[in-house]
């Protein structure tokens, strides 16, 4: 759990130095738009990389993956991983509500457990569609 809560924390600073970076090069004067717009997509891509990372942990645990892999080199497995994982996190969004976003964004905790849930809803039907098109 460490581990995990390690790597969300990792994605969440370099996120957020990329975006202060952002913010010097733009210019011009900010409105209240643009910054709850960048506020959105920042917790939006924050909430991704967190299922992304929540997925490559879990794939790796899943007997069917451990069974196919075997028969992968390892590009193969992770352009898998990618594939299955980019699934898990487009249909993650599908799943949360403005109301889930902003008590993820307040509470780690929520935050955890909302990815949990989301990444167990998804991660086998996007690990059986890309597996049966192989």
């Amino acid at each position: 759990m460490n581990k995990r809560l390690t790597s969300i924390s990792a994605s969440i600073a370099m996120l957020a130095a990329l975006v202060l970076s952002g913010c010097t090069t733009t210019g011009g004067t900010p409105n209240a738009g643009d910054a709850v717009g960048t506020a959105s997509n920042i917790g939006m891509n924050v909430f991704k990389a967190a299922v992304d990372n929540t997925c490559r942990s879990e794939i790796e645990k899943n007997n069917a993956w451990r069974i196919a892999r075997v028969a992968m080199n390892s590009e193969q497995e992770e352009a898998l991983k990618t594939k299955v994982c980019s699934c898990v996190s487009e249909q993650a969004l599908q799943q949360v509500t403005i109301v889930d976003m902003t008590n993820a964004a307040i509470d780690k905790e929520y935050r955890a457990k909302l990815v949990t849930k989301v990444v167990a809803k998804s991660l086998q039907s996007c690990y059986a569609n890309f597996t049966k098109k192989k």
